[in-house]
């Protein structure tokens, strides 16, 4: 059995960081369906690929915009959210794309977390079909939310990433409350500049949970 994670959404300032491990017996059968890194697909085909993938093994963690806020560091989350992605799945040879500029770094964090053990590479995704599996589920899954969420707002929010002219836009719209909107991550510098200085402390919705 082979298991690869990835993930979708480092970047944006809008929407969650989606996190997919899959599970592949077969490797030839991937190829064979023309799963690659989900960056070299279509959205229609990630789509058709999606509706494929998701009937076999595999586990989404989705994180919401909150959890990154309350997070003291990003690689540091991230390893929480693939160890995370990997409870429950088969046993099996683990490749992770690595999301740490040490690869070995990353593989050996999440193994000590997740119990596993664990390989990384970067560009995992172009060249493990089982991680690039985990790339097009993660992906569309973030990108079924931010579309579900701009139906929600009524504003077109693009793609959630800073450098695009829909999402620039729409920052501003969301940062016109009393405080900016919850979709948005507010310890992003973008939302920063749109706010007009540094937002105020977010509520940690983990320890909500608590009262």
């Amino acid at each position: 059995m082979k298991i690869g994670v990835d993930e979708a959404g480092r970047g944006p300032v809008i929407g969650p960081l989606v996190v997919c491990a899959f599970a592949s017996i077969s490797q030839s059968s991937l190829r064979e369906l023309g799963v690659k890194d989900s960056k070299d697909l279509s959205p229609k085909k990630r789509e058709e690929l999606f509706e494929i993938l998701s009937e076999m093994p595999h586990r989404v963690v989705v994180c919401p915009p909150e959890r990154i806020d309350n997070s003291d560091n990003l690689n540091h989350l991230e390893v929480e959210l693939f160890a995370e992605a990997l409870a429950a799945m088969p046993d099996g040879q683990i490749m992770l794309d690595a999301c740490d500029v040490d690869a070995q770094r990353f593989a050996r964090n999440v193994s000590a977390l997740s119990k596993r053990e664990c390989m990384a590479e970067h560009k995992a995704d172009e060249n493990h079909p089982e991680v690039s599996a985990a790339s097009i589920i993660a992906k569309v899954t973030r990108d079924r939310i931010v579309r579900e969420l701009s139906e929600e707002i009524g504003i077109d929010l693009g793609s959630g990433y800073p450098s695009d002219p829909k999402t620039k836009k729409a920052v501003i719209e969301l940062v016109k409350g009393e405080r900016p909107h919850d979709c948005l991550r507010w310890s992003w510098k973008t939302v920063e500049n749109a706010w007009g200085g540094t937002p105020p402390p977010r509520p940690n919705a983990r320890q909500q949970t608590l009262f």
